[in-house]
């Protein structure tokens, strides 16, 4: 059962689930506790926290020019010291890879681990790869959503992510179809230009045991990336798994595994 957080006069949704480790693990751009869920193991040794950022799942926008990776990883912080979590294994899919990034930066006392999951930044902000996001993002704010999906789906982006990674085609159309359009696209629009606000050197200073895990066949969340950020964090592992688009079940079971092996020894 989801609860709720109030930051700054923002009701936030979050679940918790279970007792022991507190493991912090975020869900990606446009998604929501649900992501975390499907991918996260049955372990009865970690609590696991979620909060469904701002504008995303049953949480609400806020100030529109308040919507950044920055303040989502201040919101995730500000919820664990009101449940007095402490030191935490913190992670993330994708967007929530960049806030558990940032934190381990930033607030380092809070992240006693870190996993970062299919990861879509590094270091810069609007990389190259979030470009799909920031143009569903454009078409939603200018456009009703059914001219905004016919115009993206005659667009050359989709038409590449169709060739080469029909997975991320998938979840950018299903975003036509959500509440508040211009809204969403604003925040669609606002991640896709950010970044987690830090450089290669505060990278290669994280020093907490980190998991990376990573795969081929996506064009938004590049095995590359994964595989950098592998390779800048000293303490890092890396974890390949099956892509989504080349076998759901394996994906999940896979990506269950890794986060098993990583997080039962912390516990």
């Amino acid at each position: 059962m989801k609860k709720t957080f109030s930051r700054d006069g923002v009701d936030l949704a979050y679940r918790e689930v279970g007792t022991g480790l507190p493991v912090i693990f975020q869900h990606g751009l446009g998604g929501d506790e649900a992501q975390v869920a499907d991918v996260f193991p049955d372990l009865p040794v970690t609590r696991r926290v979620t909060l469904e950022c701002r504008g995303q799942g049953g949480s609400g926008y806020g100030p529109v020019e308040r919507l950044s990776i920055a303040t989502f990883a201040e919101d995730v912080d500000a919820l664990a010291d009101d449940l007095g979590l402490g030191p935490a294994v913190v992670g993330g899919i994708s967007m929530g890879a960049a806030l558990a990034l940032r934190l381990a930066v930033h607030r380092p006392a809070r992240v006693r681990a870190l996993v970062l999951a299919r990861p879509a930044w590094v270091s810069q902000a609007a990389p190259a790869n979030m470009r799909p996001y920031a143009v569903v993002g454009d078409l939603l704010m200018r456009h009703s959503p059914q001219d905004a999906r016919r115009l993206f789906d005659d667009s050359a982006v989709a038409g590449e992510l169709a060739r080469l990674a029909p997975d991320n085609l998938a979840s950018l159309q299903g975003f036509f179809t959500r509440p508040d359009p211009v809204l969403f696209g604003r925040l669609l629009s606002a991640i896709a230009g950010d970044g987690p606000g830090v450089s290669e050197a505060d990278i290669r200073a994280i020093a907490v045991p980190t998991l990376v895990i990573g795969h081929d066949h996506d064009l938004v969340h590049r095995l590359d990336d994964a595989q950098t950020l592998a390779g800048l964090i000293p303490s890092a592992r890396l974890c390949t798994i099956t892509a989504k688009s080349q076998d759901r079940a394996a994906y999940r079971l896979e990506f269950r595994a890794c986060l098993s092996e990583f997080l039962e020894p912390l516990a």
